[in-house]
């Protein structure tokens, strides 16, 4: 976080200002022009807010200083877009992605496969400690079986980022898992543990939708059993499929499982999956490099399995980048400007009970990913402002970084101009810029996410698995001169130390 305490900060007004008309915006573009490309009024957003700043005295090469401190931050995540990327459209090609699809056709109940989706995506990720490489792997394939089942889109894409993002979350392999106990000063496994209380529920409730939906929703095997057995006989006549296209999953997986960092065990699988569509699958180096490049190309007469295999490369995830690089940097503007912490301020000074505390933190760091756009501002910045108050109340900031967590890493997704948002429709097939505006429904159908955050509300009105400071808490405040505040005074908020920034690769 910038700090500002060397300058006076906009009055709340003036920091909602670029914040309201961004908003603004964007509704006028996307439900007015019916245009899902909130690219340009998030450009406008960026502009408005630097004038803002230069108008209060501020220097644009300090504005524009912010801007590229939060994209540098955020660069590894970039990084992972492009690897993730390659891997779609080699693993096409290597009949990694088909056998998996063939083989989820065969062997998985279509009435319990929702359920099934969200599992595996939650042991993958837990496993590889990241959400974006589990959705870009195993989701595209778990996607083109959705579709063979003849289940909507956003239906698989709900149980899909269920799964990837609770297992992101409580991961210890995870950048966002590690970036909030290390902002909120708390141990990560400690942190681990005290989010099960709202993680376990979450994914049973999600659990129990996806079997209700499986069984209510989904037609009868025989129905679709003639679209399954085109879908497979095509598969095996197209692509050589059997355990050794499998062997790139395995040592993404396998290279987790050992802790290594996930960009090089990714690009590890897309070099593995280019070896085996040259030697296994008979495509040349230049095809390779084009599927890496461009995605994977395929004319098979039908429709379904176009659809399917007909995605990936880098090209495919220019348009999430640029969407990325917009949104943090009119992320870091508000931030460098100082507004997001003058919107914060105002709801720090006005919350008197645990239970308020609570839920602001909860609801801050959602509405700080609506509008910066970046899931590491939207933990590290209430992290670091809301933690002197559980300090003054006498609560541990355990349930601050179970807070960031909920309002940050889950609801990422869920925000389709957020990087996760804009990752998941890119990275899916979703058609968002295409205006297939109904896939937008796996936003209230990704159960796991938005639950958890209704449960820690609940949590904090009850007072359930809500601790308090321990004397070991204590002897760290003191030790690391940290300023506890009196309830009755919020108007020194002190500062719980610089907050780490997130390395996710």
């Amino acid at each position: 976080m910038t700090d500002t305490t060397d300058r006076k900060l906009p009055s709340l007004g003036l920091a909602l200002l670029p914040v309201v008309l961004t908003l603004g915006l964007l509704g006028l573009q996307l439900f007015y022009f019916g245009d899902f490309t909130p690219h340009i009024p998030l450009v406008i957003g960026l502009a408005i807010t630097g004038l803002l700043g230069v108008l209060r005295g501020q220097k644009w090469t300090d504005i524009r200083e912010g801007v590229f401190h939060v994209i540098h931050v955020s660069l590894p995540s970039l990084s992972v877009l492009i690897v993730v990327g390659m891997i779609i459209g080699v693993w096409i090609a290597s009949g990694t992605v088909p056998t998996l699809i063939y083989y989820g056709l065969t062997l998985l109940n279509p009435s319990i496969f929702l359920a099934a989706a969200m599992i595996l995506c939650a042991v993958v990720s837990l496993s590889l400690g990241t959400s974006w490489g589990t959705v870009g792997t195993i989701g595209v394939a778990l996607m083109g079986i959705g579709a063979g089942f003849g289940i909507p889109m956003y239906w698989t894409a709900g149980a899909i980022v269920s799964g990837a993002f609770f297992g992101d979350k409580i991961s210890p392999l995870s950048d966002t898992t590690n970036l909030a106990p290390a902002v909120t000063g708390v141990n990560i496994f400690d942190h681990i543990q005290n989010m099960l209380p709202t993680t376990v529920p979450a994914m049973l409730i999600a659990l129990g939708v996806y079997i209700v939906a499986g069984y209510g929703l989904i037609e009868p095997a025989d129905t679709s059993l003639e679209a399954i057995t085109q879908i497979t006989a095509r598969l095996e006549q197209d692509f050589a499929l059997g355990l050794i296209p499998l062997t790139p999953a395995l040592l993404v997986i396998g290279l987790a499982l050992f802790r290594q960092p996930p960009l090089p065990s990714l690009f590890a699988g897309v070099l593995l999956g280019g070896i085996i569509a040259m030697f296994q699958q008979g495509v040349g180096l230049h095809d390779v490099f084009t599927y890496a490049q461009s995605g994977y190309s395929i004319e098979t007469g039908i429709a379904d399995i176009d659809a399917l295999l007909n995605k990936g490369g880098i090209q495919s995830m220019m348009w999430t980048i640029s969407l990325m690089l917009i949104a943090l940097g009119f992320g870091g503007a508000l931030e460098r400007t100082g507004c997001l912490e003058a919107i914060i301020l105002a709801i720090v000074n006005r919350v008197k009970s645990f239970a308020a505390v609570q839920s602001s933190a909860i609801v801050t760091s959602f509405a700080t990913n609506v509008v910066a756009g970046d899931p590491y501002i939207s933990i590290a910045l209430p992290g670091r402002m809301y933690a002197p108050l559980y300090r003054g109340m006498g609560y541990s900031t355990l349930n601050l970084s179970r807070a960031t967590e909920e309002g940050g890493t889950l609801m990422s997704p869920l925000i389709p101009w957020n990087a996760g948002g804009a990752f998941v429709i890119t990275a899916l097939g979703l058609g968002i810029m295409d205006g297939n505006m109904e896939n937008l429904l796996y936003i209230p159908l990704a159960f796991a996410c938005w639950t958890a955050p209704v449960i820690g509300i609940f949590y904090a009105v009850t007072g359930l698995f809500s601790p308090k400071a321990s004397d070991k808490d204590r002897a760290n405040w003191a030790r690391d001169n940290e300023d506890v505040m009196d309830l009755s005074g919020h108007d020194h908020l002190g500062d719980p130390g610089p907050a780490k920034e997130a390395m996710p690769v």
